[in-house]
């Protein structure tokens, strides 16, 4: 146990000796203080010192020896940057939050700490100020009560301004804004800062200026300097130095007699320009005033209003005169006089009188302008200006009437302007008749006058033009749309009664096609119209009132028929005897993407409802033919191989875009062969039989024509190169009259049928009356089918109609095909 003890004791002692060593290394390195100094308000980052260098410091061992940096009883502000040694602002630091006390200097005290071993520098940071504060007073608005008898010289203390800053940022002077009445004076004390007193300067009167609103600026030491302002407003206290006064000293008024008790005569209103108990004002009668004159007339001591208290009578008194001061309740009273005199005028007291005589309650709106309503006489039993009067229109510059004088008190009453019963239906005509006294009196009489209508308007429309849409297939005796106008005369003048204007287009009357209700205007179809017949109509409807004699107007109505999807798409290629299948022959070494036949369908309809798209219904072998929807052409999608059959059956449908959609089948047979023959199967027809229609021998006598016209010219200009120059000109023979007149009456009938008639018609139906197709070299021209239904059709309106014009259109000739293919 001993041995054991004796083996432990000396590493024990060894290390303890290692510590003291240690810890006394530790504080003689603590003792050396390294002092830096740097401004307040730095940025983040900015650079301080050098701890490396200035320490004595290896770089490389701030990061092996795990360097730290502990601020003393503050917040850390400073960082180390380990790689280069640096000490570097980490946060801004203001020199006041760290140092509250108002001293020169101000440290930041901090620790850098190494390990391994252990080793502490004390630093410490002096803080400069720098002038980051504007000097503040700790009341922004300072009030003093003066009293405008305070002597010049009197000083009043002023609350200071405190600035954060120290020594020469701190406050420097004081400023005051420019006043004639104070200034002020600047103190130091001990501790240096600044103390301000106001002086004043000058005698202060209320009366001339009752505020005074001052600036304090303390400005302090700093480069550039900061400053701060405080308001000083000063109140002027009053004293009893101004006396009451009047604003005239003579005051003279009327009153008429018999004026009620109670009535206020005049209101006196002193003035005292002292405030509070010196400007409040006691008037009161002097001993110069009569006590009848107290008697007739009260003064109100507080408000200065005089009032009539007993009965006043021109006849006994005209005029009195009352001698009435203002008093203030100043501490010593001063006081103002003034006398009042009133007149007492004689009192009105007779109304005018207004009489009716010849008038007319009624008429009508056509009269002439000067007819006489009504005879009127005024009068007034008082004398001079009481007894004058003058009798006027109540709103004259409103109405169409004036007064007329015609005698002495007599007056006429007369139409001045046209009357219009739709505008005004009754007049009530107030006359009055005002006397010239004081105060005048007045007197009103009431004329009532009625306005009877004549019929001196036309019914109105609401539009002068209708656009009514109508889809075809209607049913007869529907009802398009109510035309209705309006007349604002009024019984019989008003009742009107509508018809259409009879109009013929294509030896079609319109009356035939549509009915108008005479009574309400309700428009109706009388037929079905067909879209593909018939687009528009334009025709006039009239509303007639009932008066005497009877006016009227029109409107334009323009009828649209709009399409329906009432027409199936019909097949014109490849053609087809009805319900037969179409045959095809082709070699069987028919390549891919060949062309074997193109249907073509068209429809009758318009836009959508003729947009023909086509499809497959049925085909015996998906993989060997392909179908355009769009175009129809049908094509090979590959070669034929020995295990095709060698007869395909195809259904193809053509179906329109309508709503529901309308759709026509074909069947085609294809056959193929070794070797294709030289003409086609049953389906063609002779190539003579296709150039005799009407088409193409309008086609073959029109070529004729300029043929033998072309002829002709070349043979006249031949002959007269060949003939010599004679002295006089040759007349030139006139051209065949028959050949001018056929070729121009043809042309004039091209025109008219391209000016009068529009034809229905569609780019696949014109392809199809000329389809040609090639094979081997031979053309093959198929004889077109024209649809039932399908041709020209007559537009309603004229070429050259406006809305009130009714001309009739030159009617077209619906041509149907001569021969129909079986």
């Amino acid at each position: 146990m001993h041995t054991m003890m004796a083996h432990v004791i000396p590493p024990l002692r060894t290390r303890f000796i290692a510590a003291v060593f240690t810890f006394i290394a530790l504080w003689g390195c603590a003792l050396s203080i390294t002092r830096y100094s740097i401004p307040e308000e730095m940025e983040e980052g900015s650079f301080v010192a050098n701890l490396a260098t200035d320490l004595g410091l290896d770089v490389r061992s701030l990061v092996q020896r795990s360097a730290k940096l502990d601020v003393i009883h503050s917040k850390n502000y400073l960082d180390i940057n380990k790689e280069t040694g640096e000490l570097l602002i980490r946060e801004k630091i203001d020199r006041e939050s760290i140092c509250m006390t108002k001293t020169t200097s101000c440290f930041l005290k901090m620790d850098v700490i190494l390990e391994n071993p252990i080793r502490i520098f004390n630093i410490e940071l002096e803080i400069m100020d720098i002038n980051d504060n504007a000097p503040v007073f700790r009341r922004r608005t300072m009030h003093l009560d003066i009293s405008e008898a305070t002597p010049p010289g009197e000083r009043f203390s002023l609350t200071n301004a405190v600035d954060a800053d120290v020594g020469a940022n701190s406050i420097k002077t004081y400023y005051l804004s420019e006043s004639k009445y104070f200034n002020i004076d600047i103190q130091t004390g001990s501790d240096g800062s600044k103390y301000v007193d106001l002086v004043l300067n000058g005698h202060l009167d209320r009366e001339e200026h009752a505020v005074h609103n001052l600036i304090l600026t303390a400005v302090d030491g700093g480069v550039p300097p900061r400053s701060g302002t405080a308001s000083i407003v000063i109140n002027v206290l009053d004293i009893n130095d101004n006396a009451p006064l009047f604003s005239q000293p003579v005051f003279s008024l009327n009153v008429s007699e018999n004026s009620a008790a109670g009535t206020v005569v005049m209101t006196l209103n002193a003035t005292d320009l002292d405030e509070g108990t010196n400007a409040q004002l006691i008037y009161s009668y002097t001993l110069y005033t009569s006590e009848k004159t107290q008697e007739l007339f009260s003064l109100d001591p507080n408000s200065g209003e005089i009032k009539v208290k007993g009965v006043i009578d021109y006849e006994e008194s005209q005029s009195f005169e009352m001698h009435i001061q203002a008093q203030d309740g100043g501490a010593n009273p001063k006081s103002g006089h003034c006398k009042v005199t009133v007149f007492v005028t004689d009192l009105n007291d007779n109304y005018p009188e207004v009489t009716i005589k010849s008038v007319k309650s009624a008429l009508t709106e056509d009269v002439s302008v000067g007819t006489l309503i009504a005879v009127v006489s005024v009068s007034d039993r008082d004398s001079g200006d009481n007894g004058k009067v003058e009798l006027t229109l109540n709103g004259q510059e409103y109405l169409p009437f004036l007064l007329n004088k015609s005698s002495d008190g007599y007056f006429e009453l007369l139409v001045s302007k046209p009357l219009d019963r739709e505008i005004i239906s009754k007049y009530d005509i107030t006359l009055r008749v005002t006397d010239k006294g004081s105060p005048p009196l007045s007197e009103n009489e009431t004329i009532t006058l009625e306005i009877l209508d004549v019929n001196d308007n036309a019914p109105a429309f609401s539009q002068s033009f209708y656009t009514i849409h109508v889809v075809e297939n209607n049913q007869p005796g529907a009802l398009l749309t109510s035309l209705s106008a309006f007349d604002p005369d009024l019984n019989e003048n008003q009742y009107l009664v509508y018809f259409i204007m009879e109009k013929v287009i294509v030896n079609t009357s319109m009356s035939m096609l549509f009915s108008i209700n005479p009574e309400n205007g309700d428009l109706y179809a009388l037929k079905t119209f067909d879209y593909e017949r018939e687009r528009e109509f334009l025709f006039h409807i009239e509303a007639r009132d009932s008066g005497v004699p009877p006016l009227s107007s029109n409107v334009t109505v323009h009828i649209i028929i709009l399409d329906q999807n009432d027409n199936t798409p019909l097949i014109v290629s490849p053609w087809r005897a009805q319900g037969s299948v179409v045959e095809e022959v082709i070699p069987r070494s028919t390549d891919k993407g060949h062309l074997i036949t193109k249907v073509i369908a068209i429809d009758a309809d318009s836009e959508q409802n003729a947009r023909v798209t086509y499809q497959l219904l049925q085909i015996s072998d998906t993989t060997l033919f392909s179908l355009d929807q769009y175009n129809g052409e049908i094509r090979t999608t590959r070669m034929f191989s020995y295990r095709d059959p060698r007869q395909q059956r195809l259904v193809i449908v053509a179906k329109d875009n309508g709503d529901p959609a309308l759709s026509a089948t074909v069947t085609i047979k294809i056959s193929t062969v070794e070797h294709v023959m030289s003409f086609s199967e049953t389906t063609e027809l002779p190539l003579e039989y296709d150039f005799f229609t009407d088409l193409n021998l309008y086609l073959v006598i029109g070529l004729g024509a300029v043929s033998f016209l072309l002829l002709i010219t070349i043979l006249v200009i031949i002959v007269l190169k060949c003939q010599k120059p004679k002295p006089k000109a040759m007349k030139m023979p006139p051209p065949n009259r028959n050949s001018v007149i056929s070729r121009n009456s043809m042309i004039s009938q091209r025109s008219s049928t391209i000016a009068d008639s529009t034809l229905i018609s569609s780019d696949a139906y014109w392809y199809s009356l000329f389809l040609a197709e090639t094979r081997k070299g031979q053309v093959v021209v198929r004889q077109p089918i024209i649809p039932k239904g399908a041709g020209y059709f007559v537009s309603s309106i004229p070429r050259s109609i406006g809305p009130s014009e009714t001309t009739d259109s030159r009617a077209s000739t619906l041509e149907e095909p001569r021969r129909e293919l079986p």
